[in-house]
């Protein structure tokens, strides 16, 4: 078997299951890092298909950029968890 489908097989895995845990978390802050987590495995599974490219754009955009602006966007949020 060839080591490039086993990374690419185990990283989809760690994508597909931090991207569960992105949609079904409650706590924004989490939901976030799960999502950057699940960035982060698909811009290696890019990487290991020969698409550097790509990866030079994806990476800072959706490891960057998209989680900084979530973050600031719940910062503005008033958080109601404390009520019923």
């Amino acid at each position: 078997m060839d080591i490039t489908v086993l990374f690419l097989a185990i990283m989809g895995t760690i994508g597909l299951v931090f991207a569960y845990f992105a949609v079904t978390e409650r706590a924004l802050v989490k939901a976030i890092i799960y999502s950057a987590v699940q960035s982060m495995a698909f811009a290696v599974m890019l990487y290991l298909l020969r698409a550097p490219d790509i990866v030079l754009v994806y990476i800072p955009v959706s490891v960057g950029l998209y989680p900084a602006a979530l973050f600031f966007l719940v910062g503005k949020t008033e958080s109601e968890e404390g009520e019923p």
